[in-house]
């Protein structure tokens, strides 16, 4: 009891801060039945309110910021028009769903946004009933919702609504052409609002395009197109074929004025728009319309990305994406002390591409919308000509990368760790397969941070060191991997990983001069005795810290990075098994099929008895928090590397003098 009331006087008197003020409005919303209460006249005031929330908020905490803004207004209208959570909304990627959260339950929560313990920057099942999916790659939310408009056909559920929210970026993905392709032969109660960000609405048109929606969305009017459509259905003078020259007619009109409609329409969907999509009044009535008109439907939002904070509406959108800490009032983003450290492991990347690129005609820069997240932005600069962002399109970036391969380019294929899943067949089947030399740059390796789940890059390490040709590696700081680079561009060395984590390195002067890594060597760090630490990739960094630890106490612990996980350095192996009693593994990948496992493997094939302690990322999806806070929760910091070390001298007996 006394520990609950010092808790409560605690949070009182020094957590006073962190209460935000909410509007009258938004006070009185804990759920959408509460949001279907206002009068539609009071939706433009709590939509203020709902951005005036997330700008204090995320100013302070951090996170995504742009999209949610931008689609305020459609979000209000969405809850208010349809019966959420029965109904059921699908976000795409998930970017935009600040709004969605607050609305539905979770406003008092917010504040604790992407932060360990707190709600998810994403739409999560396990966390609400209204996330009816979770989401955080893109283009999912079209086959998504279509999957639950079948089942609720199959549940003889007519009236249950679908509605699948996809930004025009997630629409270039393959998986959304699919998810149209099929959704345009099945007669569900689909609907596919496609939120176009790309551009700001030309007043001019824009009136004439939303009368002509109104009219085309009306009860009145789809009930007099049908009456028509049955009687041409019926007339024996023209046959069926009346009602072929009737859809060509409405087709060519919409196609004159409306010329997006053409590609949808050709897919069976029935296509309204271009519409305001801050007009919250207005995307109110069209929704109600479009409830009663049965089949496929795609609405087209005009938005804009930032809307309603002027900074984000009129800066830089990259910038105002996820801009992290920033004066609301100025809009000016709060950029850490420069102090002189290490840089990013992409800038390094960036900016040895172009070096590289210099000396070699042949290597070309290639990423699926991740230009200035993988800095390969800094080769677009100076050499556009030879580098490619494809769009949100993974598959198609590799297989595009294979054709490039093929007539002798080199292509630096930089995908994130998590979203190169996306290709695993394409890496297989259209690069190692036929031994191609196309190098793939795997940012954001290990674990992220605050995106969770869905953008761990835990994987890689796993998934590629089953596949035959395939070189698997990971530098342990900036030099190496310029150096693993160079490597992978010399002549005829197929298919090469080189996979690097999210944030900074270790070394001030990184720009040493390029040499050769003899593929598949790992090197010494550090002799010692009885027990030998192998780390590959950047932990091996936590591995020096924690020998400042091993020293202080007389302890002398060996040190090894092995620098590639496929083809392992068995010369090197040999020689610790001989050597040491013990071993200790560390990797930021999963420990299921991963480094350690690998270690395993190869003491197992050469009859070696050793004791191992493997640590890495757990049997698991780990959520988000910091990077720090993660390596702790699993087991892989220099916390755990220390207490790893004791457990073997104890439970071995060894002498715990070096």
């Amino acid at each position: 009891m006394i520990i609950i009331i010092f808790a409560e006087i605690f949070f009182v008197c020094f957590m006073k801060d962190k209460i935000y003020k909410q509007g009258s409005l938004l006070a009185k919303i804990n759920s959408p039945s509460d949001l279907r209460k206002l009068k539609k006249d009071e939706l433009d005031s709590l939509a203020q309110q709902i951005r005036e929330y997330i700008v204090d908020i995320v100013s302070e905490k951090g996170g995504h910021f742009g999209a949610s803004l931008g689609v305020i207004e459609l979000t209000i209208a969405l809850h208010y028009v349809f019966n959420t959570p029965h109904d059921q909304l699908v976000w795409d990627v998930g970017h935009q769903a600040y709004g969605h959260k607050i609305l539905t339950g979770r406003k008092n929560q917010f504040v604790t946004n992407r932060i360990k313990g707190g709600l998810s920057g994403f739409p999560k099942r396990s966390e609400s009933v209204f996330d009816t999916f979770g989401v955080g790659h893109a283009s999912t939310s079209i086959s998504a919702a279509l999957g639950m408009a079948i089942a609720s056909q199959s549940n003889k559920d007519f009236e249950k609504q679908h509605i699948a929210v996809i930004g025009d970026g997630s629409m270039t993905a393959g998986l959304a052409f699919e998810g149209l392709n099929h959704a345009g032969v099945e007669n569900t109660n689909l609907l596919v609002i496609l939120n176009d960000n790309c551009m700001s609405i030309d007043p001019a048109v824009g009136a004439l395009k939303e009368y002509l929606t109104d009219i085309s969305t009306s009860k009145t009017y789809n009930k007099a197109k049908n009456k028509i459509w049955k009687i041409l259905g019926k007339l024996s003078k023209f046959g069926p074929s009346a009602q072929s020259v009737a859809k060509k007619v409405e087709g060519a009109i919409k196609s004159t004025i409306l010329g997006e409609s053409n590609y949808f329409e050709s897919l069976n969907f029935r296509y309204f728009g271009p519409i305001d999509g801050h007009n919250t009044k207005h995307l109110v009535s069209v929704l109600k319309d479009l409830k009663d008109i049965p089949g496929p439907k795609i609405l087209h939002c005009l938005t804009v990305k930032g809307k309603g904070y002027k900074p984000a509406e009129q800066g830089n959108t990259t910038a105002w994406h996820a801009p992290g800490v920033f004066d609301k009032n100025t809009g000016k983003i709060i950029a850490k002390k420069k102090v002189k450290s290490p840089p990013k492991y992409q800038d390094v990347f960036g900016e040895t591409i172009i070096e590289l690129a210099k000396k070699n005609s042949n290597i070309v820069g290639v990423t699926p919308a991740m230009l200035t997240g993988s800095s390969l932005n800094k080769m677009m600069d100076v050499m556009p000509e030879r580098t490619y962002d494809v769009g949100i399109a993974e598959q198609h970036a590799v297989t595009f990368s294979a054709g490039l391969a093929t007539q002798g380019k080199q292509p630096f294929c930089n995908i994130y760790s998590s979203f190169m899943q996306r290709a695993y067949d394409q890496v297989i089947h259209d690069v190692a397969l036929q031994n191609l030399n196309v190098i793939f740059c795997l940012d954001r390796g290990g674990l992220v941070g605050a995106d969770g789940a869905t953008h761990h890059g835990a994987f890689d390490l796993a998934y590629f060191r089953c596949i035959p040709n395939m070189i698997v590696s990971a530098p342990m700081n900036e030099q190496e991997l310029r150096n693993l680079m160079y490597t992978a561009q010399l002549p005829n060395q197929g298919p090469f990983s080189i996979r690097y984590p999210r944030g900074k390195g270790v070394m001030l002067d990184w720009k040493m001069p390029f040499e050769k890594i003899d593929v598949g060597t790992g090197r010494e760090i550090k002799q010692g005795d009885n027990i030998a630490i192998l780390s590959i990739g950047h932990p091996g960094n936590f591995v020096i810290k924690a020998q400042d630890e091993f020293i202080k106490k007389g302890l002398n612990i060996g040190h090894y990075d092995l620098r590639f996980a496929k083809p392992l350095d068995e010369k090197l192996l040999h020689k610790i098994c001989r050597k040491y009693t013990a071993l200790v593994t560390i990797e930021d990948g999963c420990l299921q099929g991963g480094v350690g496992s690998a270690v395993l493997e190869f003491m197992s094939d050469n009859n070696y008895n050793l004791k191992v302690k493997r640590l890495g990322i757990p049997d698991d999806f780990v959520h988000h928090g910091t990077q720090e806070e993660l390596h702790n929760e699993c087991g892989f910091d220099v916390k755990a590397i220390i207490d790893s070390v004791h457990y073997l001298l104890k439970n071995n007996h060894m002498s715990q003098v070096g």
